[in-house]
């Protein structure tokens, strides 16, 4: 899986994820440019589409794009700031929006989309009002893409990774009473019982970026671990109707 000659965008290239998927590209052959706000190399604000036109006209043409710049906040319905809500859909929504806007005129047959959403995408965690919508919206505008540029020969698909070990996880975890059960927690939600590895998001995103994957596109690419297979969750496999004798 070659990316010799192929030029990608990666947004939130600085930490996670995002760095990951960088790493691997780049040791893949593409040559990659990084649009985060806390990059050494070239610092965008993916929220702010002056910036995104600027960073954008720099490039004759765009073969990868690469979206997994994001925010994690939390609060329900009703304790969910107007602040909060805001900030959340623009980081996780309206950003993406902006830069596929930007990007999409620079590629052509061949080029592929990946919008890293989540579990959220598809599914739903307590307390993270804002935030589930943001995810599920991602979804929506990874399936409009597709639909609307399947005919230009370019693909878009939403990564929806389960728990991983990420900065931004760990920070999560920091805002409970037990940091580190937390984390065992969301270990436990997969049935490989372990955390994802940003590497392992990366792989999956190298190769919905690939001509492997050339007839894959407009979906929700679940890499969770088998996170979302069991029905009512854990407790409930563990103690309901699959129980049952036989």
């Amino acid at each position: 899986m070659s990316f010799h000659g192929k030029k990608a965008i990666v947004t939130g290239g600085a930490s996670g994820i995002g760095l990951a998927t960088v790493q691997l590209l780049r040791e893949r052959g593409a040559e990659v440019t990084v649009w985060d706000q806390s990059s050494t190399e070239n610092p965008v604000d993916v929220s702010d589409p002056e910036q995104i036109e600027k960073a954008v006209a720099l490039f004759s043409k765009v073969d990868i794009l690469v979206h997994s710049a994001g925010i994690q906040t939390y609060g329900t319905a009703v304790s969910t700031s107007d602040a909060v809500w805001d900030r959340t859909l623009l980081v996780n929504v309206t950003a993406a929006f902006y830069v596929c806007r930007a990007v999409l005129p620079k590629m052509g047959a061949g080029g592929s989309i990946s919008l890293v959403g989540s579990v959220q995408s598809v599914g739903a965690v307590g307390n993270s009002a804002a935030y589930v919508t943001s995810k599920h919206a991602l979804l929506g505008l990874a399936k409009s893409i597709a639909l609307d540029y399947a005919k230009e020969g370019i693909r878009c698909n939403c990564v929806c990774p389960g728990a991983i070990d990420t900065p931004m996880l760990r920070w999560s975890a920091d805002q409970t009473d037990d940091p580190a059960g937390a984390l065992a927690a969301c270990a436990q939600v997969h049935l490989l019982e372990r955390l994802g590895q940003p590497e392992d998001i990366a792989r999956v995103i190298a190769f919905l970026s690939s001509e492997d994957a050339g007839f894959v596109t407009g979906t929700a690419f679940l890499a969770d671990g088998g996170a979302m297979v069991p029905i009512g969750g854990a407790a409930f496999q563990e103690n309901g109707t699959a129980r049952a004798r036989v």
